[in-house]
């Protein structure tokens, strides 16, 4: 077989995997995360359909990186600042407790000496961000207090492994004590340049890539900013997932947010799940039976210390019981930078290699049992109770989600705005967000037929749908998407002509309103004034132009645009005005024969 049909191959088997074993574990209440794991255990270990499990595991774990992303998104920085007791108190403290702990217990074991042991007790200190996440995910519980502090010690184990490494250069003798000083200081550079970049050249960058209107343009940039970002981390001794993460933060407050998350989505879901299976294939089956009484005892032994230690800081850090206890069976397993690491001490003198393969599969086995875990946590909680935070960030879950910021949004916003009500505005014209945002205003690029983009934009919250695009098919493209896969949001829409208000009646949404219709009720009523007729007079006069034209539209959506003509005023109605006109005028005729799209805005 070729090397493309090779590559071919494994690609329909993990695509196969995931296919097959994701909506049976869903279906059977054990979620996704262990059907990729199983889907795995299947092609590799035990078919031998695949047997380079670890790279793919390398190419996979830029699903983590997006994942990052995508979290990063949703973070400003002001919200990052206020998690920061949660990051670097209740993270630090997890990280060397537990990493204490687990070092007494594997030097007490025999195994390794006291090097070894602190590289083995502070690396099966460091959780697994991909599970964790995708877990709380999968159950919808990001937002969630416990998932917040979750993802505070998981960010702070990220930030861990740069000193971690620094201390594998310390520790062996063989390679001397390195400069850790210095790779620090790479390390705040490298920080540094990412804020600076993120501030001052990623925005410019997607508002004139958004400019030229090409959206495979687009996507290319979210995934080069990404990868970019992560390498440029990688490179500094940092994770690629710690990289990507900065990128996402800096992105957080630009108006681009949405559109690249939709862009970058699925790549997300596709690599994660293959970042799983791969997990799974690189399982390795001989060593575990051959050390199977080793790993028996060690993991749950790993697993349940770092559960005692985590809920005994979340509770002693002001969370309550149910809380600590969904923190403490959410976070014991070992970290997929526990690879990392392992693989970096047996490659020195600090264990044998053996030694890391055990390490290595005790990490993979916990992962494995973490889901399971996450399932049993339940009945050590007393009552159900779902605390959710409440988002600091713009763009979620505001009640109103307006797609389309023309002249008509722009007025009909500033109604929302001065009632107290929040409100987000996507719309595909980098000028226009430009030209928002010099007058304080902050609208998303988004492109509103997208049901990612809809997604992202925070859809799912949204109580109202105002569509104030300009052109109809556009218009009638997300009225149809909206009412197919969103259909308890109500849809207002601004509608093109009375042949569009008919149409959008047809289809049945909630409220729609033609641009030109109070515009020109106001005008005419403005005018008669000016004539001579009282404003009281004229504004009766424009109500019943407006029940009228009601009436007629209602005749209308079921008899046909010609119905109702006999309520259409085409000549003067008795008495007399009250001030004489200048010239003498024919209304014999009809003003409006000839201009057929007038006639269908009456």
């Amino acid at each position: 077989m070729s090397e493309p049909n090779a590559l071919f191959t494994e690609t329909i088997l993990l695509l196969g995997g995931a296919v097959v074993s994701a909506p049976i574990f869903k279906r059977l209440g054990l979620g996704t995360v262990l059907g990729y794991l199983a889907a795995g255990v299947v092609i590799g270990p035990i078919f031998n359909g695949l047997t380079d499990g670890e790279q793919i595991l390398n190419v996979a774990e830029l699903g983590v990186v997006f994942l990052l992303f995508i979290i990063g998104l949703e973070l400003k920085p002001s919200r990052l600042w206020q998690m920061r007791r949660d990051i670097f108190g209740l993270g630090a403290a997890q990280v060397i407790l537990t990493g204490l702990a687990l070092t007494a217990l594997a030097y007490i074991s025999g195994l390794l000496d006291w090097r070894g042991s602190i590289i083995a007790g502070f690396g099966l200190a460091l959780s697994s961000t991909a599970f964790a996440m995708q877990i709380l995910e999968d159950d919808g519980d990001v937002s969630t207090r416990y998932g917040q502090r979750s993802f505070s010690m998981l960010l702070f184990q990220d930030l861990a492994i740069v000193p971690l490494l620094a201390l594998i250069n310390i520790l062996d003798t063989g390679k001397g004590h390195g400069t850790p000083i210095v790779d620090f200081g790479i390390a705040i550079g490298a920080v540094g340049a990412m804020i600076v970049m993120g501030r001052y050249l990623l925005t410019p960058l997607f508002q004139i890539i958004a400019s030229t209107g090409a959206r495979e343009a687009m996507i290319a940039a979210a995934l080069f900013v990404v990868m970019g970002s992560a390498t440029l981390m990688q490179m500094a001794g940092l994770s690629m997932a710690m990289g990507a993460f900065l990128a996402g933060v800096m992105l957080a407050e630009s108006s681009y947010r949405h559109e690249l998350e939709a862009d970058i989505e699925p790549f997300r879901g596709v690599l994660l799940a293959i970042f799983f299976i791969a997990v799974g294939l690189s399982l390795q089956l001989d060593v575990l039976w051959d050390n199977a009484l080793v790993i028996l005892v060690t993991v749950p032994v790993v697993m349940a210390a770092k559960a005692l230690i985590i809920y005994a800081l979340c509770r002693l850090t002001g969370s309550d019981h149910n809380d600590a206890i969904r923190i403490a069976f959410l976070l014991p397993q070992g970290g997929e930078f526990g690879f990392v690491l392992f693989s970096a001490a047996g490659a020195s003198s600090l264990m044998p290699s053996s030694t890391a393969s055990l390490l290595i599969a005790i990490v993979t086995l916990s992962m494995a049992l973490t889901p399971i875990g996450t399932k049993l946590a339940k009945r050590f909680q007393s009552g159900e109770t779902k605390e959710t935070l409440e988002e600091d960030f713009e763009g979620a879950g505001a009640d109103v989600l307006m797609i389309g910021f023309s002249r008509f949004g722009q007025i009909a916003s500033q109604i929302l705005l001065a009632g107290g009500r929040a409100v987000t505005v996507i719309d595909t014209s980098a000028d226009r967000i430009r030209q928002a945002s010099s007058f304080g205003f902050r609208i998303y690029f988004g492109d509103g037929t997208r049901k990612d983009v809809l997604r992202a934009s925070g859809i799912d919250h949204a109580k109202i749908v105002v569509v104030c695009t300009q052109k109809r098919e556009v218009t009638d493209k997300i009225v149809e998407l909206v009412q197919a896969d969103y259909p308890e949001a109500k849809l207002f829409v601004r509608s093109y002509d009375r042949v569009h208000s008919i149409a959008l009646r047809n289809l049945n949404v909630d409220y729609e309103l033609r641009e030109t219709l109070e515009s020109g009720l106001l005008f005419g009523r403005r005018t008669l004034e000016a004539l001579g007729i009282s404003e009281a007079a004229a504004y009766e006069i424009g109500e019943d132009i407006r029940r009228r034209d009601e009436q007629r539209l209602e005749l209308q959506v079921t008899e046909g645009l010609q119905a109702g003509r006999d309520m259409l005023y085409s000549q003067p109605v008795k008495p007399e005005p009250l001030v004489k006109p200048k010239r003498t005028m024919d209304f014999s005729q009809d003003p409006l024969a000839g201009t057929g799209d007038a006639v269908a805005d009456v």
